[in-house]
């Protein structure tokens, strides 16, 4: 069995990477693909294909594939980049000014350095990979003990609490205790 997260060289860091990004890549583009298979084939079996229902289809998969695309997070020490489909974002996350975890349904964590940099995580992707999680939290503590964090304290010990918790159900689930 092929271990969730992988460390590799990247400038000389280590570097932490969410290894199930390239199965849920697969599902996107798996996703997509279905779709624009099944509503070509529904379309050529009633009445025949034409090029603006095509087109139509055509643009709607690339909207759910766009959606559905799962952003790849890496992380070394000090540093945290998140890259989507067409952006990379980069926070030094040992110089942490903001750290946010909005009350809402979306579940991101925001990431803000004091050079302005800015991204979003999702919280899934840290749930997922100790790992990442483990770097993420000793650069917040570094931030921390600087004083450079100034804001989301709160959010940061509701969010080691939730990790805490969920690593807790897991070894709890796979000993059978739950």
């Amino acid at each position: 069995m092929e271990p969730r997260f992988a460390l590799q060289s990247e400038s000389g860091d280590r570097a932490v990477h969410n290894r199930e990004w390239v199965g849920d890549a697969r599902a996107a583009t798996g996703c997509a693909g279905l779709l624009l298979a099944v509503s070509l084939a529904v379309d050529a079996c009633d009445g025949g294909l034409n090029l603006p229902a095509t087109l139509l289809w055509i643009a709607l998969v690339v909207v759910l594939f766009v959606v559905l695309f799962p952003a790849k997070v890496v992380a070394s020490p000090g540093r945290l980049t998140v890259r989507a489909l067409w952006t990379r974002t980069t926070v030094r996350a040992d110089r942490l000014a903001a750290l946010r975890w909005p009350d809402s349904i979306e579940q991101r964590l925001v990431l803000t350095d004091t050079e302005g940099g800015r991204a979003r995580v999702e919280l899934r992707v840290l749930l997922a990979n100790p790992p990442l999680w483990l770097l993420l939290e000793a650069d917040a503590r570094t931030s921390r003990e600087n004083g450079a964090l100034r804001d989301g304290e709160r959010d940061l010990h509701r969010l080691e609490r939730r990790v805490e918790r969920d690593t807790a159900h897991s070894v709890f689930k796979v000993s059978g205790l739950r």
